[in-house]
């Protein structure tokens, strides 16, 4: 039995106009070792109708049809059926980035973690904002990762279930489930009660997912005012109790005041409008845009177009990770591991850009300390500091990446064919290339 890495779960009520987005999103994916059980809680409109009709169409979907029990009830129903070893849940009105498995799939195997948490888009009509919270590199222990969530505790990035990557095993092992008699903030406690099993967390810096509050979605249906103040009051209790789990008890009572913080931020509505009005950009334009038009001749010059843009892709999955653009990975690219010197001529003949762009990149990658400048006459030396030099490895991921879609349906010896081709063609380019820089140089 086909026993997919990833089950990816998305529950769906009255969603006719968005929900083929989110799907799309999800079969459109780099990483295309996993099941899509689209749980259908009673849709009165065309949702089931279309959820159908993908299913026809690839045989990774699975369909869940049931009568209308709440949002809880329906992901309780989806971790069921689940056979993936990792569980990743989306809403129907949101959608997901090309490489958004993918990072959260090899974040989760690289650091041996329990969890990943990732950040994400926030749109606002036509407006979108880069939202997250926790900037540290590494993995985070269990306590660590409370220290971080005790100081924004109310904000969507801790509380919600779509940004983030589980692992079934726990979640069968401790019997966990969507608490059915809360619709508020149900999937903060499911996120408490997971935590507590939890030994290694691991944040990726990078925004995966678009996420749009819409009316009328599983997630927004109303609840009477009452119902309300008690479930708040009994999120409360819980979220007190899991500080008090977390901490020997002498740690707690210093921390006691910052766990309180969660009631009166859940009281000014924190938990359901994340701060995102601060350097919001239209949507579309938040991620390497690439046109590939019709009509588009096939030669030597449309081919480099359609590489740089690839790699363009995958380099700004870098770039957000060390809040960097992706013109400053691409030069650093260009710099070895050890100390080198050249010029600012070099590097813009090395990256296609002018020598006034290379000057103002350098000058900010120095006064960020990603870099250290020491002039030596026209050269300089620029050395990548300790910190950064995680970036290479990184590098090496973006070149696997490339390679990958560039060789993808080929047999392991119709790719190394294709690298001998390629080396006697590098070597001939070489060639010409050293010929004429040294008559130019006589």
């Amino acid at each position: 039995m086909y026993m997919p890495e990833v089950s990816i779960i998305v529950p769906i009520y009255n969603a006719e106009k968005s929900v083929a987005r989110c799907i799309d999103s999800i079969l459109s994916q780099e990483y295309t070792d996993f099941e899509l059980i689209l749980c259908d809680d009673g849709s009165t409109d065309k949702s089931g109708q279309i959820i159908d009709e993908y299913r026809e169409k690839d045989e990774r979907i699975r369909v869940l049809h049931k009568e209308n029990t709440g949002v809880s009830d329906t992901r309780n129903q989806g971790i069921a059926v689940a056979k993936g070893k990792y569980i990743q849940f989306l809403d129907a009105d949101d959608w997901i980035t090309v490489d958004a498995t993918k990072l959260l799939v090899r974040t989760m195997k690289e650091g041996g973690c329990d969890l990943v948490i990732s950040d994400f888009y926030r749109v606002i009509g036509e407006r979108i904002s880069h939202k997250g919270d926790i900037d540290a590199d590494g993995i985070l222990t269990q306590e660590e990762f409370a220290e971080y969530m005790m100081v924004n505790p109310a904000d969507f990035y801790y509380g919600v279930l779509w940004n983030k990557l589980y692992k079934r095993e726990i979640i069968e092992k401790y019997h966990l489930k969507m608490d059915e008699s809360v619709s508020w903030c149900e999937d903060f406690l499911f996120n408490l009660e997971y935590l507590l099993h939890t030994k290694r967390i691991a944040a990726l810096q990078v925004p995966i997912y678009y996420y749009m509050k819409t009316e009328g979605s599983l997630a927004t249906q109303g609840i009477n005012l009452s119902k309300t103040i008690k479930m708040k009051i009994s999120v409360f209790e819980y979220y007190n109790d899991f500080y008090k789990h977390v901490y020997e008890e002498e740690d707690y009572e210093k921390r006691r005041l910052g766990v309180y913080r969660f009631l009166i931020d859940t009281a000014t509505d924190g938990f359901v409008m994340p701060q995102i009005f601060r350097k919001t950009k239209k949507l579309g334009e938040e991620r390497i845009s690439s046109y590939v038009y019709e009509n588009l001749p096939e030669n030597v010059f449309t081919l480099h177009y359609k590489q740089r843009k690839l790699l363009e892709q995958y380099l700004e999955a870098v770039a957000l990770r060390y809040d960097l653009e992706v013109q400053d990975i691409m030069l650093l690219s260009f710099i070895p591991e050890k100390p080198m010197k050249v010029s600012r001529k070099e590097l813009a003949d090395y990256t296609g850009y002018s020598v006034r762009t290379v000057a103002k990149i350098l000058q900010k990658l120095a006064l960020k300390k990603v870099i250290d400048i020491t002039s030596h006459g026209k050269k300089a030396e620029i050395r990548i500091m300790q910190e950064y030099l995680s970036l290479f490895a990184e590098l090496e991921y973006v070149k696997r990446d490339y390679d990958n879609v560039r060789f993808e349906g080929f047999t392991d010896d119709e790719i190394e064919e294709c690298r001998g081709y390629q080396e006697r063609i590098n070597e001939n380019i070489r060639r010409i290339l050293v010929t004429k820089e040294s008559s130019v140089s006589k």
